[in-house]
């Protein structure tokens, strides 16, 4: 039986970058595939306000980054809250990934907000509080690209706090094996992330926070471990609620 993956698709690149780059479920399917995830993906524009007709549609939900924040004033935002409670209460497996990270612990209960910090962007370090089964042995911690200027700020009651950094305090989350999210951003390669912050220079992002971004990227990152840990966690979530073999 086909293993449905949905991607709900809450933000778009640069027109220009996604004529090169592709649009972020591509970018989400080529990742997870490179894993041996050899799902069928189906993509959905939420933010054109087409929601899946239900959230047993598929097997499994990934929530995109996106421009926008959890509490714009959207009716697609709140739809997508609802959409997510409703998936969690019924036990099928969510994937949340920046905006998808931060809509999840808003759906959940939590809080996220304009981050007093400010911009993370480029790469970053995350630091491994918890391993659960789904964790390959032995990580202690990992880098992946990130940009965003939120952060969640209070953590829903079913969440668990799997990676953090001194810049963001809740990096990555376990809902109860029931759902995952992370801050950062795996699906973005080198080259992209270093179009994208050239792109944003000077207009949504100040000039030397680009600067230092553009510069961060070349650094090394485990975009591929994370991947991992996605499809690793899918996997035994959907065993686990009687879903699939995957």
């Amino acid at each position: 039986m086909t293993f449905n993956l949905g991607i709900l698709e809450v933000g778009r690149p640069p027109e220009n970058l996604g004529k090169t780059f592709g649009d972020y479920p591509s970018m989400f399917e080529s990742l997870l595939r490179d894993q041996g995830a050899n799902w069928n993906y189906v993509s959905y524009p939420v933010m054109d306000g087409k929601l899946p007709q239900s959230v047993h549609s598929c097997d499994c939900w990934l929530i995109t980054g996106s421009k926008h924040g959890v509490y714009d004033k959207l009716e697609w935002i709140e739809q997508l809250k609802e959409f997510l409670k409703d998936a969690y209460d019924q036990h099928v497996p969510i994937i949340g990934i920046c905006f998808g990270h931060q809509i999840l612990a808003e759906a959940l209960g939590g809080k996220a907000e304009k981050s007093e910090k400010g911009w993370g962007c480029g790469v970053f370090t995350y630091y491994v509080l918890q391993s659960p089964q789904w964790m390959p042995e032995g990580v202690t911690s990992f880098s992946i690209e990130a940009y965003h200027q939120d952060q969640v700020v209070r953590l829903p009651e079913d969440g668990e706090v799997i990676a953090s950094s001194d810049f963001c305090e809740f990096a990555a989350i376990d809902y109860n094996g029931r759902a995952l999210s992370f801050q950062g951003h795996p699906e973005f390669g080198e080259d992209y992330s270093v179009a994208l912050f050239k792109e944003r220079r000077g207009v949504s992002l100040p000039e030397e926070i680009a600067d230092h971004a553009i510069e961060s990227s070349k650094a090394p990152t485990q975009s591929g471990q994370v991947a991992h840990m996605i499809v690793s966690f899918i996997q035994q979530a959907a065993v686990r609620e009687k879903r699939h073999e995957v």
